[in-house]
Order: structure tokens, then sequence, then C-alpha cells
């Protein structure tokens, strides 16, 4: 070893005279995180278990490590941790939107509201669907349940405008609404069918990615069926208590 270092006195000094040099094994790459030394872990959830359930499991198992020992989420993990709370929010958010705009299109905020109304039975199908199907409630069954929102409003929409137009000409609400759902029965079906077959493909998907396509597609036919058999009939409903009540205020 040529290396020398300054002594006391100021004089060099040749390393080799208090330093004992050998070959030890070592890891190749020492991995550090914020300056500390540190150990990559990943996994994957199992099958029929969310990502969100694997990560509380695995945060249950460190909080059993010795003092002094610390982990943090990275990567995908790290962004689901700081997103897990705002799924309720899009929610609300996604459903304010399309109200909004409904309240633009009609004019009106009774007649959005009987609209509106059908949504919760929309996602109630979709979460029956994928609780039978055994898929876990993750962020792509999220996704179905938002699609719904809009999925659900559009089937409603084509009862609720015909009768608007039909209690324009003169008729009462409930004949309105009975009407208007006898007539636009058939429009409703066909489009439904259509959509839900479009999306069958999801259902039975296979191979890489699959998982995200089988929960995307069972929340939304899930959703789809339910809110075109019930809201046949709870539209009507809904439409004549909302104006109703409307009225008998004004």
């Amino acid at each position: 070893m040529g290396l020398y270092v300054p002594n006391a006195q100021g004089e060099l000094v040749p390393l080799r005279a208090f330093v004992d040099t050998h070959w030890e094994s070592g890891p190749v790459q020492v991995a550090r995180y914020n300056g500390y030394p540190s150990i990559r872990i990943t996994g994957d959830a199992a099958p029929g278990v969310s990502t969100g359930a694997a990560m509380a499991e695995v945060e249950k198992i460190l909080a059993q490590l010795p003092a002094g020992i610390g982990y943090e989420w990275t990567g995908l993990s790290y962004q689901e941790r700081i997103a897990s709370g705002q799924a309720s929010q899009l929610f609300v958010l996604a459903i304010v939107v399309v109200f909004l705009l409904l309240v633009a299109l009609y004019e009106s905020w009774a007649v959005p509201l009987s609209v509106m109304l059908i949504v919760p039975v929309g996602a109630l199908g979709a979460v029956l669907a994928v609780t039978v199907a055994g898929l876990p409630n993750d962020v792509y069954f999220k996704v179905g349940l938002i699609t719904i929102i809009g999925l659900a409003a559009e089937n409603a929409i084509l009862i609720v405008e015909f009768a608007k137009a039909l209690v324009a000409e003169g008729h009462s609400l409930r004949e309105a609404a009975v009407m208007a759902a006898r007539l636009r029965f058939r429009p409703i079906v066909m489009t439904s069918m259509a959509f839900m077959l479009g999306v069958m493909p999801l259902v039975l998907a296979n191979g890489a990615g699959a998982a995200s396509q089988r929960a995307i597609g069972t929340g939304v036919i899930g959703g789809m069926l339910s809110a075109t058999l019930l809201g046949v009939v709870l539209v009507p409903v809904f439409f004549v208590a909302v104006l109703g009540f409307a009225r008998r205020r004004k």
C-alpha cells in the first residue's frame, strides 16, 4: 500500500505501518434508502386478495420487528397508500359532476335528481356481482363503479326525457312515466345488452392483466344488469315522486 497519512508531528507515515489488509466477501450492491442501509422486499397479493389487504398484513408483520428497524413503501405501493382515502371523494365528485351537467341540460333540479336516484341501484348490482365472483375490492373495481354512474344515468335519461315531453303535452306525471317506460323499454334493453356483450371479453379475459380486466368487466356488467332490470320499474317511480314533491313545494 503506497498511501501515506500525516501523523501528529506532521510527518507522512505509510499506511501499511498501522493497517493490515485482507479480502472479505460482501454483497455486490449495498442498497440504501434516504442514506440508511436497507433491504428491498417485493411481492404480490395472493389470488382473491386485494393489494390493500396484503399491504395491511405486511405492516402487521413489520410492526413486530425490533426497535430501530423501520419501513417505507415505494413505487406503486407508495402511490396506493397515499391515495387510499380518495375513493369516496372521487365517487362524490363524479356524482356531483354528472348531476350538474344534467341540471344544465334540463334547467331544473328535480328532473336530474330523479335520474341520479338510479345510481345506487347500479352500484348495488356491481357490488353483488363482484362479491359473487369472489373478486377483491381493488382500484379496478372502483373504476367500474365510477363508470356505472354514467351508464345508469344514461338509461334513466331515456325514460325521463320522454316522460318530461309527455308531461309538457298535458299528461299527468303518472301517465307520462308509465307511457315513457313502455315506449323506451326496447331501446333500453337493446343498448344495455349491446354494451354488456361488448364488455363480456373483459369478464372472460385470461393471461397478463386478466385480473384487472375481470374486475372492471364484472362490476360494470353487474351494475348495468341491475340498472336495466330495476331501472325500468324504479325510474318512473322516482320521476313521479320527485316531480310530484317539487310541484307540491311550489
